[in-house]
């Protein structure tokens, strides 16, 4: 059993460090689940289900501890664009979301010691700037782009190319920080 009352069912280094501003401790454990989308399933119950599952499969290793399971994925013309099998797919990626409008949306799911489940999603709205092909091949290079959904990170260089968002900056970063705070003092872990 983990040391601290919460474990974060993520390898992700950009959660672990979102996740240090609620100001409680928490365990990394990361879950391995399969993340393919089913066939003809909508957006928010996609990053619903992939939070949860991640949830799930370390609460069932770890079933008296809370468990929070996050999952973001960008969204164009109604297609989930997860993250990139290699170079070509991320330049396709990044070619789709250059001067348009997308949509990310970020679930955070909660598994406590009961077994009892709460959840959020977050949904934003980012525009992309038109890309230049130069600055395309330079970022996929870079190979920052590898372990994102979409393609982007909009914490680093993508961030340049944002020319407007409506939402949740640190729900497209990959854990809404409103949502997760609201999940964890609804669970009685945050006295505020």
């Amino acid at each position: 059993m983990p040391d601290s009352p919460l474990i974060l069912a993520s390898a992700s280094p950009r959660r672990r460090e979102l996740l240090d501003f609620c100001g409680i401790p928490f365990t990394v454990l990361a879950a391995a689940v399969d993340e393919s989308p089913h066939p003809d399933e909508p957006s928010a119950d996609y990053v619903r289900r992939v939070a949860h599952d991640k949830a799930a499969a370390v609460h069932a290793q770890h079933p008296g501890a809370f468990v929070l399971g996050a999952d973001t994925a960008v969204i164009v013309d109604g297609r989930i664009l997860g993250k990139p099998a290699d170079a070509i797919k991320a330049r396709a990626m990044l070619r789709d979301l250059s001067g348009r409008i997308h949509k990310v949306y970020s679930a955070v799911a909660l598994l406590g010691p009961d077994g009892r489940r709460r959840e959020r999603l977050n949904v934003t709205e980012v525009e992309f700037a038109v890309l230049p092909e130069t600055w395309i091949d330079s970022y996929v290079s870079s190979g920052d782009c590898m372990d994102k959904a979409g393609s982007y990170g909009i914490q680093n260089e993508a961030g340049l190319w944002i020319r407007r968002l409506s939402g949740s900056y640190t729900g497209v970063v990959g854990l809404p920080l409103f949502e997760t705070n609201d999940l964890l003092r609804e669970a009685g872990l945050l006295a505020v």
